[in-house]
């Protein structure tokens, strides 16, 4: 019987770039699972597995696996220390070298593999990034923050809970001529100017992954990060806040005038007052102008986020 999928294998060179913490439960099958579909569609392919300074087995598990599959090369990139999924899908990233690249953020497999293929074909229609993404999310966190941030950030391309992505090198390459550092990959990837396209797919919300405490800390702290690089909350709430205070020290300078005309007033209050309310107008007013000049600097040059790989090892029969 002739084999049709191996007559009809793409001739377009892939990467399939994933990212691993402490993922022993899931990282057999998932490569094996990666693979199979890589192999069936394509001539060339490379496997990339981010070891973000895992303490379980995982990377014991990689190298086990690799040897069992012949003919294919899998490339660890070991972090120095953990450095959470952003710094360390970028470092994998950095060094795959295929015209279309998967991007696993995790490794919960909560749809079935005929996907990823469907999520490629259609980045061949014209879409420079495809995303799959599930019709059900389940973490009110989650929501929370993608609510605040397509408030804020209105754009083309509104941001959601996505479980793996196709980009094209075109893609890629205009990201990096964007900026040499990408604090969060999504809110650069919505605002690149090219074509994005979603999936959406069935699922069930009681597969998410769960986190650990450092995990939820650090996913915390880019949540925060995000939303004062790529959103004008900070400067909204700033105003806000400034309006307020002025309101305040405006109410209460006229009531110490009040006080000072009707003489009911305890000595020194009045002139006291009338310099608390004045130095907290300044001072709001000037924090206003400042945040708002932080926030436009904040858009136009990144902080320097650099990721630091301990080393790349290359794994084969």
């Amino acid at each position: 019987m002739i084999d049709v999928q191996k007559i009809s294998k793409e001739k377009n060179f892939v990467s399939a770039v994933i990212y691993v913490y402490n993922d022993e439960a899931r990282i057999a099958g998932f490569l094996e699972t990666i693979h199979e579909v890589l192999k069936n569609n394509f001539d060339k392919y490379q496997i990339i597995c981010v070891n973000d300074a895992s303490t379980d087995n995982s990377l014991e598990i990689i190298r086990s696996v690799a040897k069992t599959i012949p003919g294919t090369v899998i490339n660890v990139v070991n972090m120095s220390f953990y450095q959470g999924v952003e710094l360390s899908m970028n470092a994998g990233i950095d060094i795959s070298i295929g015209d279309f690249v998967f991007e696993f953020d995790n490794m919960v497999m909560d749809y079935e593999p005929e996907l990823m293929m469907k999520v490629y074909e259609r980045s061949l229609t014209g879409f420079d990034i495809v995303n799959a993404a599930p019709k059900n999310c389940g973490h009110k966190s989650s929501k929370l923050f993608y609510a605040l941030f397509n408030y804020y950030a209105p754009g083309p391309h509104p941001l959601r809970t996505e479980n793996f992505r196709v980009l094209s090198r075109r893609a890629i390459n205009r990201v990096h001529s964007m900026s040499k550092t990408i604090p969060y990959r999504k809110a650069v990837y919505a605002n690149c100017g090219l074509k994005i396209d979603t999936i959406e797919y069935d699922n069930d919300p009681l597969c998410a992954k769960r986190y650990n405490k450092e995990t939820k800390y650090l996913r915390k702290e880019m949540a925060t990060d995000s939303l004062m690089l790529f959103t004008n909350i900070a400067y909204r709430m700033s105003i806000a806040a400034a309006v307020l205070m002025m309101v305040a020290t405006f109410g209460i300078g006229v009531y110490t005038l009040i006080s000072y005309v009707t003489d009911q007033v305890i000595s020194g209050y009045t002139s006291m007052m009338l310099v608390i309310a004045g130095g907290f107008f300044g001072v709001f007013a000037i924090l206003a102008v400042v945040i708002k000049y932080l926030s436009i600097l904040t858009d136009l040059v990144f902080s320097k986020e650099k990721y630091t790989i301990e080393s790349v090892e290359t794994i084969s029969q």
